[in-house]
């Protein structure tokens, strides 16, 4: 038998080690000014790209997409050339993976805070970084599957499983979801719209924590923890029947996002059916995971590494029955919108995304540096400042939760709302979010803790190098089954229709969900009253938009008691066949606006951008003061128009040719009534009356982004009317 030398590629697990950390520090430093921003609103005043609104997507982007797909792809090198006995395919993929996702960061964190977005949560970068995305996405599916083919072990390990299933999925994923019109350099509409959109981009959101934050973690998990705890796998058997349920039920329970919401109710409730059943691979999981550990609990209690392990573990077990418990109808109806879901996604991603890496880095860094952890007290000190941190990060965010929930739906004998003032319970939860961010901070000083522990090991250590290598080459042997071969076991040993298989697995539930919603029309029915958007407010919605105001305020009133009473009539599907994106959102930080228009008047709107707390005390929505300097650009309107032309809006040829006419009518009929209001009319006038004394260029009311978001705001709604059902009883009668 040939016996062969090489060499494990180790340079490219050391720059992804890097990149985690630091791309941790950053994700997690910017999610813990936001935590602060609920406690001091204006901390930032003035700063429009360290807005709450555009720094929330730069924070999931940071920490899903930096941290934890850095981790994803250190631990995925790393292991993957040990457990096919080769070195990876190729060099340059390998760093063309590493620099290219580094560039795609650099740009998410240019593009972000500039308002670059398309709304759409854990997918807001535009199109052309999608297009990197998905480049630089195939060139690591290729390395992974090329070294597959040139590997000298026969049998591929359950965690190349989990990768393989990761790659072919986030890439279908990715490419449907991201499908979008470019109207600019950096911005673009989705494809789909209103419900088809929300089913499309929640069949990605949803699946996104399931194929990039939990799948290649579980191949970590089976990797790693056997390696750290020196244990095999608890069970071989567990870990197929876990693999392949996963993968074929995940990709069903997306609509569980949308429960109460205008999508059709057949395909809520295929969401809900799959939710459930969820929870028996993903327990499954986790037992096969801690099981493995036993007869190494002395190990335990003395190994730092297998204490993040063990912890990431459970986490992933807390979030994957609270998951499939939330997707209850009656679970979810109290849960959604509120800061419950917060508590609920950060259990998951401070748990077992955060432990599981922290745990893989101390185990990887001393291996791969040929030297012993520089403190085991400092990587104690970590596990429990960040255990604790997330204790004070999670509890405070389900009580949160429970109260926003409880207060929401809480009436009067006489029917009328307790609480009819959204900011009552707003003020309620402040102790939670003070709790939430000295969680926050511990959880960020454990990470700088390790960050110095991992430094100063490295120092210690030697230089990294290929690592040589030595097995045996792969022989040949027939494509069929041999005697006695399971078809599993067969299957193990083909990795092309491993991947096939895998692929067929993921599609069918994709299929079978949203085909319908796209292709029958009766399951999105139309409203005569709806009507495009005037140009004016199509500009004002992507001012929306790039403000991140989805990120706080929903726009779907379910069709519940409190919410038609606190913010009018239920939300109907064919009122968003025009929204092109979506925006129902997911967090109910402030009151729903689905029903804002003509609720408030302009000088109201003006004000509260100018200074929230002036218009409602005790807000916590920070100052949008640019919105009322800047002025705004609309010359690109006719192009917009012209592409939702081309996604199906009715806009004639005489809208688009009279969209800057339309657009100064509409916007100076706002600027007058804003005159309406004395202190207005006085301060606006003296402030042309100093531009004309000192030769500036003055840019009038009616031309600022102020008046779009206005006239955007105003439109909200109003194409519904909902008749009275109680009719006045004349005084004949």
């Amino acid at each position: 038998m040939e016996v062969q030398q090489f060499y494990y590629d180790n340079k490219i697990v050391k720059k992804f080690i890097y990149a985690t950390m630091l791309w941790g520090i950053v994700g997690m430093s910017v999610g813990l000014l936001l935590a602060f921003m609920f406690m001091f609103p204006n901390i930032t005043d003035g700063i429009s790209w360290l807005s709450f609104g555009r720094l929330r997507p730069l924070h999931t982007n940071a920490v899903i997409f930096a941290f934890v797909g850095n981790a994803i792809f250190a631990g995925v090198y790393y292991s993957t050339q040990r457990l096919l006995k080769a070195r990876m395919f190729s060099d340059f993929l390998s760093n063309f993976n590493f620099w290219g996702w580094q560039l795609i960061i650099v740009a998410a964190a240019i593009t972000l805070p500039l308002g670059y977005t398309t709304s759409k949560e854990y997918a807001e970068l535009e199109w052309p970084i999608d297009i990197a995305i998905a480049l630089v996405w195939v060139a690591f599916g290729v390395n992974l599957i090329g070294t597959m083919i040139k590997r000298r072990q026969r049998h591929l390990y359950v965690a190349i499983w989990f990768y393989l299933a990761t790659f072919v999925t986030v890439a279908v994923l990715h490419i449907f979801n991201s499908l979008e019109l470019p109207v600019a350099a950096l911005k673009s509409y989705s494809v789909y719209a209103g419900v088809q959109d929300a089913l499309v981009q929640w069949w990605y959101g949803h699946n996104a924590v399931a194929f990039f934050l939990t799948t290649p973690f579980l191949g970590l998990m089976y990797y790693f923890v056997p390696k750290a705890a020196n244990r095999p796998v608890y069970s071989y058997k567990l870990s197929i029947v876990h693999f392949w349920s996963l993968i074929f039920i995940y990709i069903w329970a997306g609509p569980h996002h949308l429960l109460y919401s205008a999508l059709p109710d057949w395909a809520q409730n295929l969401g809900v059916a799959f939710s459930v059943m969820l929870i028996a691979p993903s327990w499954g999981g986790m037992i096969n995971g801690l099981l493995t550990l036993r007869g190494a609990w002395d190990k335990v209690r003395t190994d730092p590494t297998l204490k993040f392990m063990v912890v990431a573990i459970t986490g992933y077990g807390m979030a994957t029955f609270e998951g499939p418990m939330l997707s209850l109808k009656n679970v979810n109806a109290i849960a959604h919108f509120s800061d419950w879901i917060i508590a609920h996604v950060h259990v998951g991603a401070l748990a077992w995304n955060g432990f599981l890496t922290f745990g893989m880095i101390y185990w990887l860094v001393p291996k791969m540096f040929k030297t012993k952890l520089a403190s085991n007290g400092l990587a104690n000190f970590h596990f429990w400042i960040g255990t604790l941190g997330i204790i004070l990060y999670a509890l405070p965010m389900y009580v949160a939760g429970f109260t926003q929930a409880l207060m929401w739906k809480d009436f009067n004998p006489d029917g009328t709302l307790v609480y009819g003032n959204f900011l009552e319970t707003v003020n309620e939860i402040m102790p939670m979010y003070w709790m939430r961010a000295i969680g926050g901070s511990m959880y960020i000083i454990g990470a700088l803790v390790m960050v110095y522990n991992v430094v100063v090991t490295i120092r210690s250590g030697q230089k990294v190098e290929d690592e040589l290598a030595e097995a045996a080459a792969l022989t040949r042997v027939s494509s069929k089954r041999t005697a006695g071969e399971t078809f599993h076991t067969w299957l193990e040993r083909k990795p092309i229709q491993l991947t096939i298989l895998a692929t067929v697995a993921i599609l069918i539930g994709g299929i079978i969900q949203i085909v319908p919603t796209i292709l029958v029309k009766s399951n999105i029915p139309t409203i005569t009253s709806v009507k495009p958007y005037t140009p004016l407010e199509l500009e004002g919605r992507d001012l929306y938009i790039r403000e991140g105001c989805v990120g706080c305020h929903s726009q779907m009133v379910r069709p519940f008691r409190s919410e038609v009473e606190r913010y009018g009539e239920y939300a109907k599907a064919g009122e968003f066949v025009y929204d092109h994106p979506f925006l129902w959102g997911s967090k109910r930080t402030g009151p729903d606006l689905l029903r804002v228009g003509g609720k408030y008047s302009d000088n109201w709107h003006f004000n509260h951008f100018y200074d929230p707390q002036s218009t409602s005390s005790g807000s916590i929505m920070p100052s949008y003061s640019w919105l009322i300097n800047n002025e705004h650009d609309r010359s690109n309107v006719q192009t917009k128009m012209k592409a939702m032309v081309t996604l199906g809006v009715p806009y004639s040829d005489e809208d688009i040719a009279n969209a800057d006419a339309l657009m100064d009518e509409q916007a100076t009929k706002i600027e007058k009534n804003l005159y309406s209001d004395p202190d207005f009319a006085s301060s606006y006038e003296a402030s042309k009356k100093r531009a004309a004394e000192n030769g500036s260029e003055f840019v009038e009311m009616r031309d600022r982004e102020i008046v779009s978001m206005i006239a955007y705001l105003q439109r909200l709604g109003t194409d519904i009317k909902i008749k009275e059902t109680d009719e006045l009883i004349s005084e004949n009668k």
